[in-house]
């Protein structure tokens, strides 16, 4: 099932969203094309979330990581690895961060997902304490932004689409019921997953489960006061 479209309308024009998405999609295109599969995947190992670069500074030393640089916590957030991967995530991006911004305003929202990324890249730090795997991708301070949507907006209803032999099936469910499986999915896959060697990670399952979190817990911090009378 994929999610469509949500049923709640907004106030204001979500420009943060569309800039937020524009700039990761740029930044794909630039790692795509600009960059051959070496440099790539030397991008990667120095701007992806490397655990054990922080976990083991001896190791992080002797692979030649620059020392006290925590750009990849940003940078990281805006960094995917294929097509597949970006478009999911600006898909979700486009659903809930729309109704998020209306809430919160341009500058909160986007300091709200910074802030999301940045707790979820220290819970996926917490549980892969000694990898050595760099990890990419927006999921993060996408899933503090659903934290955010399951309690902002508790009556919403999501349209999903289910693919089946590529016929236009929809049905409308309740959106406390899609991101309950979907934090259902992510704790599963987070206590089951093996890790395998790889060049990157485009999930970190613990990861999504900190955004979330962080959402939920921080999001009322973020609200704008003129926008939720």
């Amino acid at each position: 099932m994929i999610p469509y479209r949500d049923n709640i309308s907004c106030r204001y024009t979500p420009w943060m969203t569309w800039t937020l998405i524009g700039l990761n999609t740029a930044v794909f295109l630039g790692t795509q094309f600009l960059l051959d599969e070496p440099q790539r995947n030397v991008f990667f190992q120095l701007y992806g979330l490397v655990p054990g670069r922080y976990t083991h500074p001896d190791w992080a030393a002797l692979a030649g990581f620059p020392p006290n640089d925590f750009s990849p916590f940003l940078v990281s957030l805006f960094v995917h690895s294929s097509w597949l991967h970006l478009v999911l995530n600006m898909w979700l991006l486009w659903i809930f961060g729309d109704n998020v911004e209306d809430r919160m305003g341009g500058a909160r929202f986007v300091a709200f997902y910074i802030a999301c990324g940045l707790l979820a890249s220290a819970m996926h730090i917490v549980f892969n304490a000694s990898s050595a795997i760099p990890t990419v991708g927006a999921s993060g301070a996408i899933a503090g932004i659903m934290g955010a949507f399951y309690f902002l907006y508790p009556n919403a209803r999501i349209v999903l689409w289910f693919p089946i032999f590529l016929l236009p099936l929809f049905a409308e469910i309740p959106a406390i019921a899609f991101v309950g499986l979907w934090v259902i999915i992510q704790l599963y896959k987070a206590t089951t997953f093996d890790p395998m060697a790889q060049p990157y990670a485009d999930v970190a399952w613990w990861g999504h489960i900190g955004g979330f979190v962080a959402g939920m817990l921080l999001h009322r911090l973020f609200l704008s006061a003129e926008r939720n009378r």
